[in-house]
């Protein structure tokens, strides 16, 4: 019998995948079926629904469920199911008002052209785009890119149960990477781990990242290096990158039998608590009992409190989740330290200060983060020894020497600790 945290909402993973003589079936029955496109954010959600990520989701929600999922993050449909974020489809009012309920359609990736399900539509409906802004990402500024996302949907959302035929350009693409929920499992299982702690990226491991992943490896059996392979905002580290910066960190400063990476295909949505809540729900179904939770997890600009990801974990009833969250204080180098700390093991409350050339100049505590990272590397200005392994910051200064144009990276509060705790 397995000792892995079970999947969430279900006894088994539910994948709705079809594979062999059924998705051949499918695929030539879809080529009389009404064309909905997708966008890459519902593709990747939709493949999460294939491979079980989203485990017991059976489709794309209805509007009872996503008021329900928006205000209280329970789904009605499903005996008031946790769930963090709406999983929806949006089309067109006139492509809407050509499909009747309970007729099936087939799912196009709009920017590949791809084919990538079949869904029966069970329900059609418009939303209140800014109340869905409000409840799940606290605001309604388009300048925050989650909000841009949605606000950008057509008009009317399209419901119902999903048979998904392609992975799309995943499994190739990020061969040995890319891993189905099932996959991780067997490993873990393989490995003989119980308890594993999942660290969410969507940047390249810098120094804290690493310093919360050896910690967590100190009272877990292992962590589970989680990776975003799918689209994040101008200026981020695309996947690929990032995927080898992390590698030429993990293959040199860890114990192999230790660390497990993968990537799953899903967009950031920049969702902030809402975001890490939805982090949960799917290393569960992964198999992980804990996620890392730091300082602004899946955060962007000052939309968040540095540890408001934290304390939603506290918000939740109990039995929400199983997987239990790893919360982490800020994590910073101290000079005084001569070491990584945190918050709660550093006395010394000096800010570093480093120079243009990367020198330390004085002061204790050199604050890290991804988008000061970015920063620092895009505008070609020295990144101080004790920020990441030299292994990462060669691999990084290879891909932005190699860009013609760069995209300017501005700091904010969570970045750079001028912000109150």
């Amino acid at each position: 019998m397995s000792q892995l945290v079970p999947p969430h909402g279900s006894a088994q993973l539910k994948p709705l995948l079809l594979e062999g003589a059924a998705r051949e079936a499918e695929i030539k029955r879809a080529a009389g079926l009404k064309r909905v496109p997708l966008t890459s954010r519902e593709t990747g959600d939709l493949i999460m629904m294939g491979i079980g990520g989203f485990t017991p989701l059976d489709g794309f929600m209805g509007k009872a469920d996503w008021q329900g999922v928006c205000d209280d993050m329970r789904m009605p449909s499903k005996d008031g199911l946790f769930w963090p974020i709406p999983i929806t489809l949006s089309a067109a009012p006139a492509l809407a008002d050509s499909i009747t309920i309970g007729e099936e359609v087939s799912l196009w990736d709009e920017e590949t052209g791809e084919l990538m399900a079949t869904m029966k539509v069970t329900d059609k409906y418009a939303i209140d785009k800014a109340h869905e802004c409000a409840t799940v990402f606290r605001t309604t500024d388009q300048a925050h890119p989650g909000v841009a996302m949605v606000m950008a949907q057509a008009d009317v959302n399209l419901a119902g149960p999903v048979k998904v035929l392609s992975e799309a350009y995943f499994p190739k693409q990020f061969a040995g990477l890319y891993q189905r929920p099932a996959e991780a499992r067997a490993m873990f299982e393989e490995r003989g781990w119980s308890t594993v702690a999942a660290l969410q990226l969507r940047n390249p491991m810098h120094g804290s990242h690493a310093y919360l992943a050896w910690v967590a490896i100190e009272v877990c059996d292992g962590v589970y290096i989680h990776q975003l392979v799918g689209k994040l905002k101008p200026g981020d580290i695309p996947a690929d990158v990032r995927v080898k910066a992390i590698d030429a960190l993990v293959n040199r400063y860890f114990r192999k039998e230790r660390v497990a990476m993968a990537g799953y295909p899903l967009d950031m949505r920049y969702a902030g608590p809402r975001e890490a809540l939805l982090h949960a729900v799917f290393r569960q179904n992964y198999g992980c009992s804990h996620l890392i939770v730091g300082r602004d997890h899946a955060g962007v600009g000052d939309y968040y409190g540095p540890f408001d990801a934290q304390k939603i974990f506290m918000e939740i009833p109990s039995e929400a989740l199983h997987l239990k969250p790893l919360c982490m204080d800020w994590t910073f180098y101290c000079y005084e330290c001569g070491s990584m700390a945190s918050m709660k093991t550093c006395p010394h409350e000096s800010k570093a200060v480093i120079d243009d050339n990367g020198q330390y100049q004085g002061g204790a505590r050199l604050l890290l983060s991804g988008t000061l990272l970015r920063k620092l590397m895009s505008e070609g200005k020295p990144v101080p020894a004790e920020f990441s392994k030299p292994e990462v910051i060669a691999v990084l200064k290879e891909y932005y020497d190699s860009l013609e144009e760069k995209v300017e990276v501005k700091l904010h509060g969570a970045a750079t600790g001028d912000m109150k705790k």
